[in-house]
């Protein structure tokens, strides 16, 4: 009986976390308005932006973080790449701790 309570939550957490999956894009590979659609390069350079992109978008509807006019995987990778240069990479964190001395 001790072990229904953990149980439950457990599967609530596991309900809620399934029901925050990303979806399917339906507009991957489908040309925008121009006829154009987002590869690596400018996954890269929407990855950079993204902070600043994030923030106009909370003013502005017509800004978005993300390009669903994208070409896939090779989008994403530039994103992600580009998001992490501007954030330091993996290693930024780590270079702005302070050793402790003893």
């Amino acid at each position: 009986m001790k072990r229904m309570p953990i149980l439950l939550a457990l599967i609530l957490v596991t309900l809620m976390v399934g029901a925050c999956t990303a979806g399917p894009n339906e507009l991957r590979n489908v040309p925008d308005e121009d006829g154009e659609v987002a590869g690596f390069w400018q996954g890269i350079w929407h990855g950079f932006i993204s902070p600043f992109t994030f923030i106009v978008s909370l003013f502005s509807s017509s800004v978005h973080v993300f390009e669903v006019h994208n070409n896939g995987n090779w989008y994403m990778f530039g994103f992600l790449f580009g998001a992490s240069i501007i954030s330091g990479g993996s290693c930024g964190g780590a270079a702005r701790r302070r050793k402790r001395t003893c």
